[in-house]
């Protein structure tokens, strides 16, 4: 897969830009502040429905406009999709495949895959849970598009069941009783995440402790996942099989860990009603980062924080391309924080993927070998400047500044 066109309008700093691209590696050269990041998360949003760098849509639009446009004209094999999105900040986004409507924008999601490697993935070793989870979550809608479903209604169960806490300790009787009603909600969606994470970190452990031996080279110590969670059955964070090959237990499967979240919130319940707030499920659960006998978070140094970070996305590339496609690598202004060994190592895979966007403040950052296409961000302009590619709008796509919608 990899995008051949793309146009923002009202997007983060930019009125209107577009690119036409090529496959293979493309530098973005700028100086910081240009917007060749906002490009990139351009191509993101469209494989998640959010930013790697906030949390709401308000701040992609750009100041005093309504509304922000996305599109992308995308190769897949033979075929080709123009993938559209309209974000509309305290309104429903709209989307569009081909110039039909969607009924629900995350079913967009799982079209458009993506890797995306940036210096605030540091946070996925040094943070705080919710990173991990929101990573490992992501990899699993990217991998399995239904999922988002169960997630968005898992966080609404949530929603729903911690309002009903906060007034359960006053009201009792009947709010009590609809609580069991929002119990068992919560229990079947959450066994149905529980058993998907389990059974994606397991895939993805091998590719975790081959990249990070790649990466931090000989005599380092090797690198696994584990999973603490609020359910005993689930995990409590101990490596994964070996921390080098496939984990050889037997994964509990959704119904059976529906049944241990059913007991564990019951047990907790009295506790949960004086908080006012739900104590059990995946929302609590961690990804644990091991190297070698410690957990990475507090005993890593700097050097070993930025390879398993790099590890972890590397990882999601190996996992998804052995499925069957390559996902578009995107490399936000990484280089120039990488020593020699880290920057080999990622140039390698960045050369192989079928599509690479990288941003850089200076080009002499980015290794020769991925120094391909040059897309020049000044001014408020994206000028690409390999002779080969046009930057004239290809037939079928209009300007970016019509809605997506009907």
């Amino acid at each position: 897969m990899y995008v051949r066109h793309l146009q923002v309008g009202q997007f983060r700093n930019w009125e209107s830009a577009d690119l036409a691209l090529t496959p293979g590696p493309t530098v973005l050269v700028g100086r910081n502040g240009q917007g060749k990041t906002n490009l990139v998360e351009a191509v993101g949003y469209l494989a998640t429905l959010g930013s790697h760098r906030v949390s709401a849509d308000a701040p992609l639009v750009r100041h005093g406009a309504a509304q922000a446009v996305v599109r992308a004209a995308l190769r897949r094999d033979e075929r080709e999709l123009l993938v559209e999105v309209e974000i509309n900040p305290g309104r429903a986004n709209r989307v569009r495949v081909n110039r039909s409507p969607l009924p629900r924008p995350r079913e967009l999601l799982g079209l458009v895959k993506t890797v995306l490697f940036a210096p605030e993935d540091l946070a996925l070793v040094r943070g705080d849970p919710a990173e991990r989870r929101r990573f490992v979550d992501d990899l699993l809608v990217s991998r399995t598009p239904r999922l988002a479903g169960v997630r968005g209604d898992y966080d609404r169960v949530l929603k729903q069941r911690n309002a009903l806490l906060k007034t359960a300790r006053l009201a009792r009787g009947n709010a009590l009783a609809t609580l069991d009603v929002w119990d068992g909600h919560l229990t079947e969606l959450g066994g149905q995440l529980l058993a998907a994470r389990l059974q994606l970190l397991t895939d993805l452990a091998p590719y975790v402790a081959e990249a990070y031996a790649g990466v931090a080279g000989p005599g380092a110590d090797a690198a696994a996942l584990g999973y603490a969670s609020t359910v005993p059955l689930a995990g409590d964070g101990a490596p994964i099989g070996d921390g080098a090959g496939s984990g050889t237990r037997q994964l509990p499967g959704a119904a059976e860990l529906a049944a241990a979240l059913q007991a564990r919130v019951a047990e907790r319940r009295a506790e949960e009603i004086d908080r006012g707030v739900t104590l059990v499920g995946p929302h609590r659960d961690d990804l644990v980062l091991h190297l070698g006998p410690a957990p990475a978070k507090g005993y890593a140094s700097h050097g070993e924080s930025w390879s398993f970070a790099l590890a972890l996305k590397l990882a999601c590339f190996a996992l998804l391309r052995a499925e069957g496609e390559d996902p578009i690598l995107v490399l936000d202004d990484v280089f120039a924080e990488l020593d020699t060994g880290r920057r080999t190592a990622l140039a390698a895979v960045a050369g192989s993927a079928e599509q690479t966007l990288i941003t850089a403040a200076v080009a002499e950052d980015v290794p020769a070998a991925l120094r391909g296409t040059r897309v020049l961000v000044a001014d408020g302009h994206a000028r690409v400047l390999a002779p080969e590619v046009g930057v004239e709008l290809e037939p079928g796509l209009e300007p970016v500044g019509e809605p997506a919608g009907d």
